[in-house]
């Protein structure tokens, strides 16, 4: 099994991207790997992200532009507000992926109430 990515304009065309991706051997690894290069992706040319599972579509189109921004690219228009301090956009739709329960502020009730 291997977990790869495709790059895209937000026309959907395909791109190459700036920094090349490997093939993955786990969701999270692929995850991972983008939630640290994705600012460098989106300078690249890149606006979007498709993840794969062999020739399966997983998730994506996901945008590489920070909610704030309005899709324009660009530093700085969040103010971090994802999970460990991944900006929106991306940060916001891989960090909801990976996070465990308790890291969205989700609590299970006690037994009994």
């Amino acid at each position: 099994m291997a977990w790869t990515w495709r790059f895209e304009k937000a026309d959907g065309t395909e791109v190459p991207p700036a920094v090349e991706p490997e093939e993955f051997t786990t969701q999270g690894d692929a995850e991972s790997w983008i939630g640290e290069v994705w600012k460098e992706l989106l300078e690249g040319g890149a606006d979007q992200a498709v993840l794969f599972e062999d020739e399966k579509r997983i998730y994506g189109p996901m945008s590489l532009h920070a909610e704030s921004d309005g899709g324009e690219g660009g530093e700085g228009g969040g103010g971090g507000g994802g999970i460990d301090g991944v900006e929106p956009g991306i940060g916001s739709e891989v960090a909801e992926a990976v996070a465990p329960p308790e890291a969205s502020g989700a609590t299970q009730a006690p037994d009994g109430i």
